[in-house]
């Protein structure tokens, strides 16, 4: 079966390095780091800090949509290459549950990529991911 969308622009770690230099370095730690890209997907990890939770010990939301939006970014990158401006134009999440200070894995899936808009599917979880803490559909406009 064929991948309904193209080759891939970039490697894991070629991926990794450009989404580490387009970022000022006090902002990635909340990045999360790249574990694996393939056709229509990208899957990264983020290992919350101390910075990063909001009372009642949990993960804070904004880091959470943070996480959706770099995974987001990544799924798109890996398709159309070094397009560093290549935008959120819109993100809806629902959070399902509370965070626990724990690795939080985020597995973006491409469900369209047309010339000038992208859309994808981000899922956050933790143990299992069948146990959902959140799922975003996000926009990207592609220059």
């Amino acid at each position: 079966m064929t991948s309904p969308f193209p080759p891939l622009r970039f490697d894991r770690d070629d991926l990794a390095a450009f989404i580490d230099r387009s970022f000022p370095a006090r902002a990635r730690p909340a990045l999360g780091d790249l574990v694996s890209i393939a056709p229509g997907h990208a899957r990264l990890r983020l290992d919350p800090d101390e910075d990063m939770v909001r009372p009642g010990n949990i993960v804070s939301g904004p880091t959470l949509m943070g996480l959706v939006d770099v995974a987001a970014w990544a799924v798109v990158l890996a398709h159309v290459g070094p397009v560093a401006m290549a935008v959120t134009h819109n993100l809806t999440i629902s959070f399902l549950r509370g965070c626990p200070v724990a690795p939080v894995i985020a597995d973006a899936r491409l469900l369209k990529l047309g010339r000038r808009l992208a859309t994808i599917d981000v899922r956050l979880w933790q143990d299992s991911e069948e146990r959902l803490i959140a799922q975003a559909t996000v926009g990207y406009a592609l220059p």
